[in-house]
């Protein structure tokens, strides 16, 4: 999620600057020149702060620019020990040549990069057909396109379905006004942004306590004739959990209701057809008409590219597709955006033809083997888990602190104490519905190994000790507060803007919901 940054004004930056110590009058000896000399650090650039606010007035030289931000960026947390994201860390060198060869081309520009063009649609190609796209058809017509990621893929899926309902209640001389589109509560926040930016109402099947994945029968109970759709995800991000859209579809055709199914399988598209291949979920299903997936994800691609794969032209109307010539071709696009670079397009099309299935498989069966040591691993220490095993949903394991053992910290107190030893295990609040459950969560990725797992048991372990050593000493709520006090004098989080924090129309807003990384 891109951060909404505020602009500070120049009272605040004066201010700022006043309560900075006065060194000017210190005697450093004489000023060099302004070019640098042979290292970075002897330079005057050393002893300056990095430009923040405004542009500087003078050039600085190439070297010192790199490495005054490579300094900088050393304080970001280390990718590989992020284990709240399901965003590729790792992609093998010749992946990364390919990409950086393609930096400079304009990926929408078809007529000047047409190859690269071809490579989306070979992309495209392969993954319906992962998908089981109905290619029997000497007829058929599925397309589909890539994205910056699943975010976009899914605005791209809910216009189509409002645009094909809205031509269909026009049609029918039937108020097309009111749209809605029924979803779980545990979705994404990309799915509330579609609806409000879109002007489509949510309703929601609320997960409740033992199930945090959507109720097939709720769910159909809750279409009507404004319904334009319905969300089923393939892998929650909280639990991981694959949502039962045959038992949707199946009750659709039972009802012989005519509502589509658009599948959000962001995570899970690249994860069951070679771990869980019987279980069905995609295009064998006749009322899914739409997929997406992300490639940055299990796809294995470094951020950002998505996928989003229409069943047939019916499902996408004209409306939305524009022919342009400006870059000297005619070409059909549907985006919301329009120039973007082709690396990520070429490194996804680099994964699938280097690995093939059976890389993706054994890749996928490995991390899904290190998910379930891991997790026997928690339950052992008492947790309680909340996501499943052997290949029955994502490789990542979700757990809570047991209530009966009536800990006097909670799940965001541990997740704290292993961001002190370098892990990101982030905790959350589930969604609305669910009695305010807290859980934390463990993305396991294609470079988490069995030993850096090992490591991160350990470090769990020596978390929970440290914490019960706390409560026993009656120190809990001064070390509550002191990670409260962490987090408010964040150098960082002070140049977020604050103005939106009390919003209230989102499930966070009303319900109090953490919305999981993804």
């Amino acid at each position: 999620m891109v951060h909404l940054g505020r602009v500070p004004t120049f009272k605040e930056l004066e201010d700022k600057k006043n309560d900075m110590p006065n060194v000017e009058g210190l005697d450093l000896g004489p000023k060099s020149q302004d070019q640098f000399t042979a290292s970075v650090y002897g330079s005057r650039y050393a002893a300056m702060d990095l430009p923040k606010h405004e542009m500087p007035e003078d050039e600085m030289p190439k070297e010192v620019a790199y490495r005054l931000i490579k300094d900088d960026l050393t304080l970001d947390g280390t990718p590989t020990l992020n284990l709240a994201s399901f965003v590729t860390t790792y992609m093998e060198e010749e992946a990364e040549k390919l990409m950086v060869d393609a930096f400079s081309k304009n990926f929408i520009d078809y007529e000047e990069y047409p190859v690269s063009a071809d490579i989306q649609n070979r992309c495209v190609s392969m993954i319906a057909r992962l998908f089981n796209a109905p290619l029997h058809n000497e007829d058929a017509q599925v397309m589909g396109t890539s994205t910056i990621g699943s975010s976009e893929a899914i605005m791209l899926g809910t216009l189509a379905m409002k645009k094909r309902w809205q031509k269909k209640r026009i049609a029918a001389g039937k108020d097309a006004s009111k749209p809605n589109i029924v979803m779980n509560s545990a979705v994404q926040v990309c799915w509330e942004k579609a609806a409000r930016y879109f002007d489509v109402e949510e309703k929601y099947v609320y997960c409740e306590e033992g199930r945090y994945v959507i109720d097939p029968k709720q769910c159909v109970d809750l279409v009507d004739e404004n319904t334009i759709g319905i969300c089923s995800i393939l892998g929650t991000t909280y639990t991981g959990e694959y949502e039962d859209t045959k038992a949707i579809n199946d009750l659709l055709v039972e009802r012989n209701i005519d509502c589509p199914i658009h599948v959000d399988a962001a995570s899970g598209g690249f994860v069951a057809p070679f771990v869980n291949p019987n279980l069905i979920w995609d295009f064998k299903l006749e009322k899914v008409v739409s997929i997406n997936v992300s490639g940055h994800k299990y796809g294995l691609v470094y951020p950002g590219v998505g996928w989003v794969v229409w069943r047939d032209p019916e499902f996408l109307p004209k409306e939305l597709i524009f022919n342009i010539n400006y870059l000297g071709a005619d070409q059909a696009s549907f985006t919301l955006n329009f120039s973007r670079g082709a690396s990520q397009v070429i490194g996804q099309y680099y994964q699938l033809i280097r690995l093939g299935k059976n890389g993706y498989r054994n890749i996928m069966c490995n991390i899904t083997r290190t998910a379930d040591y891991l997790a026997a691993n928690v339950e052992k220490m008492g947790f309680v888990l909340m996501s499943k095993t052997r290949g029955q949903g994502l490789p990542l394991v979700a757990f809570r602190l047991d209530p009966k053992h009536n800990h006097k910290f909670d799940e965001f107190a541990i997740a704290h104490q292993l961001r002190e030893r370098g892990w990101v295990v982030p905790a959350y609040t589930m969604a609305p519905h669910a009695n305010k459950l807290k859980m934390m969560r463990v993305v396991v990725r294609e470079d988490f190994s069995r030993s850096r797992c090992d490591a991160l048991i350990a470090d769990l372990k020596l978390a929970m000790e440290e914490l019960i050593k706390i409560s026993e000493a009656g120190s809990i709520d001064d070390y509550k507060n002191h990670v409260q006090r962490q987090k408010r004098v964040h150098k960082h989080h002070k140049n977020m803007n604050q103005h939106f924090t009390d919003e209230e129309h989102s499930l966070q807003g009303k319900h109090g919901k953490t919305h999981a990384v993804c």
